[in-house]
């Protein structure tokens, strides 16, 4: 390991050039050697600094407008070869090829050039840089005797590591470097990959909140729906979408009309019905304050009737499998309602499979999507009241409801002649307890009888206060993973109340 480095000799070919002129004068008062290319050689020079062109290096021109420029063997030998091995030093000497100390490289705005408004196939294309990441590859890979810049935001730090160790790099600060590089890299190439598949990215108004930038890769709209009416989905929009999208798909299937009322990516009402009214009806019944300015999401045509009853109201975006010619006539009389068709046999695939991918403080998490649920044919009480059929077919639709509720989620739901429906959600507190309190205050509130609900747990009561509270509140069923090792108790707690409890043995956490 060569813990530093001297810069000698200097790269410099960047497309942004922010903060350029104060790297520039580092790199020249510790005695740096400034080799460039295009754009960025005249900027040098018509700043001040003694420069050399990039032919002066690999004494070839740049030719085809650019494209062959450095991709030559004075420049990746120069990058590449290793000063530690004496073949590499000799053959360097021999074909003379010049040591590079230092990259600084930002490559050609591509996604700036997709994103602005008019631009050609092309542009597009001219604007995929091939010079730049093959020079970071080179310059990363070598990262024991080369250090290398990506970003106007890396150089005051370098400037200033420069001025303190006399024009010299640490081996931390070149590995960092290094991999900041190959992660620009990936992510450049992904953007490439995303246009040529069609996955054009859609700048935002803004993010969750109005000081945030955000984007949107289009295929999310390409793939899954078709949006018929409104302006421009937000950011929240999106995220709320997608947790309609998510819940509606375990009903595609169904033989029964169900309607969801999303609000803040968790339910705050479905339903089954007879039709998708007499499901919208039962859906907003359970909370009738937090619809407002949410999503509607159904597993059946939207026709006139539920139009004209969601017309009374706000909402944000109506997703449906089709709209009646009369129902999107009417709905299209408020133009900040967005209006959505999603393809059925498309997201029953995309949500068949697929992985989640959450980002953290310095990094990803990636998961398989939760795919799996307990079925009908599996249910059975581990407690001596048996489950009757329609409360299998309860239960299953609210252990269904519970999945989609982020943690700790517990979910109160009612049965009446074979349609099932929400009374009470309580999700996202700190206890399971306190979830179910939320979930029965609301039922309440509402104007809801507990009286022979069902209640679905996302994870296991780990103790029995949990299963008590519900059957205090009037639950005759339970449906809840188990494994905990206070298991015993919570049947025992059970058995006392002549309650149903089905442990499915799978969790459904949502954080």
């Amino acid at each position: 390991m060569i813990e530093h480095i001297k810069i000698k000799t200097a790269l410099i070919s960047v497309s942004d050039k922010s903060g350029l002129k104060e790297l520039a004068e580092a790199l020249a008062a510790s005695g740096v050697e400034l080799y460039s290319t295009g754009g960025t050689e005249k900027f040098l020079r018509d700043n001040g600094f003694a420069v050399k062109s990039i032919s002066d290096l690999t004494h070839f021109p740049e030719m085809m407008d650019g494209r062959v420029k450095t991709l030559h063997p004075m420049v990746h030998g120069g990058l590449l070869f290793r000063r530690d091995v004496a073949e590499h030093t000799a053959q360097a000497k021999e074909h003379n090829i010049r040591p590079i100390d230092l990259l600084v490289v930002n490559l050609y705005p591509f996604e700036a050039t997709v994103a602005k408004t008019g631009s050609t196939h092309e542009e597009i294309i001219e604007n995929i840089d091939i010079g730049g990441p093959a020079m970071l590859r080179s310059a990363g890979k070598n990262y024991e005797a080369v250090a290398l810049l990506t970003s106007p935001a890396q150089y005051p730090e370098f400037i200033q590591e420069l001025k303190k160790n006399s024009g010299s790099v640490s081996h931390a600060t070149r590995l960092a470097l290094a991999g900041e590089a190959f992660e620009h890299v990936a992510v450049y190439d992904r953007a490439i990959a995303d246009y040529f598949e069609g996955k054009k990215k859609i700048t935002l108004r803004y993010g969750e909140n109005p000081h945030q930038k955000a984007s949107v890769s289009s295929a999310f709209l390409d793939s899954l729906y078709e949006q018929l009416w409104g302006k421009e989905l937000s950011y929240n929009n999106y995220l709320d979408c997608s947790a309609s999208l998510l819940v509606i798909s375990e009903f595609l299937d169904s033989s029964k009309a169900v309607v969801g009322i999303i609000k803040h990516t968790n339910p705050c009402g479905m339903a089954e019905g007879k039709d998708v009214l007499d499901a919208f009806e039962k859906a907003f019944a359970t909370d009738t304050e937090s619809p407002f300015g949410g999503i509607i999401v159904m597993n059946r045509p939207c026709n006139e009737a539920l139009a004209m009853r969601v017309n009374e109201f706000f909402s944000e975006v109506i997703l449906a499998p089709s709209f009646d010619e009369n129902a999107l006539t009417l709905l299209k009389k408020k133009k900040d309602r967005r209006l959505l068709k999603f393809d059925p046999a498309m997201l029953r695939k995309r949500t068949q499979s697929g992985t989640d991918i959450r980002s953290i403080v310095g990094g990803i998490l990636e998961q398989e999507s939760d795919n799996q649920l307990f079925t009908n044919a599996e249910m059975k009480s581990v407690t001596k009241r048996p489950v009757s059929e329609e409360e299998r077919e309860g239960l299953l639709f609210t252990w269904k409801i519970c999945k989609h509720v982020k943690s700790n989620a517990i979910v109160y739901a009612q049965t009446e002649n074979g349609f099932a429906r929400t009374i009470g959600i309580g999700c996202g507190q700190t206890s399971r307890v306190a979830s179910s309190r939320l979930a029965v205050t609301s039922a309440k509130r509402f104007g809801h009888s507990l009286s022979g609900s069902l209640v679905a747990s996302d994870a296991f009561f780990p103790f029995a206060d949990g299963l008590i509270e519900a059957a205090d509140a009037g639950a005759i069923a339970v449906i809840e993973p188990g494994g905990s090792v206070r298991d015993e108790e919570v049947i025992k707690a059970a058995e006392e109340r002549n309650i149903s409890l089905v442990m499915t043995g799978m969790r459904h956490f949502k954080h």
